[in-house]
């Protein structure tokens, strides 16, 4: 009896296990870039935890695209993160230098965006603004600005 019984007990602690493990496993995120105007380059995804590491512009992951798969200005690509909470910016990288180049007045050169947010005036975004639940929106849209 105490045999049996240890053993379901294992067996539910087991399941257990690895049901939380393949919850808490990175996911397949989806992002669709739209509105880039030209083949040439790479696109640079940056995702942020916080706002803390966002004004520092410290991303936890950093992912470069080519646009070979570029379609009337729409790219699709995908990323494997943790579920949580994240912020992404883009900067399309028509130089291919890993930066995004400004002018003399500091305004950006080269187009740039934010996850599900759309820059509509001349101030930079806070965190809150542009952050999304992968485990309520595994899929983000981004549309490229350009100056």
């Amino acid at each position: 009896m105490k045999k049996s019984a240890l053993f379901a007990i294992k067996l539910i602690v087991g399941a257990a296990l690895v049901f939380l493990s393949s919850y808490i496993r990175a996911q397949e995120t989806q992002v669709k870039i739209t509105g880039i105007r030209s083949a040439k380059g790479t696109i640079i995804l940056n995702v942020f935890k916080d706002n803390e590491t966002y004004n520092k512009q410290q991303p936890c992951k950093t992912f470069t695209f080519d646009k070979k798969s570029l379609d009337s200005g729409t790219l699709i690509v995908k990323c494997n993160l943790e579920p949580g909470t994240y912020g992404f910016t883009i900067v399309d990288d028509e130089n291919g230098n890993g930066k995004i180049d400004k002018n003399l007045i500091g305004m950006p050169k080269e187009g740039f965006g934010f996850s599900n947010f759309f820059l509509e005036k001349m101030k930079r975004p806070v965190f809150d603004d542009f952050k999304v639940d992968l485990k309520l929106k595994p899929k983000i849209d981004i549309r490229v600005k350009y100056m």
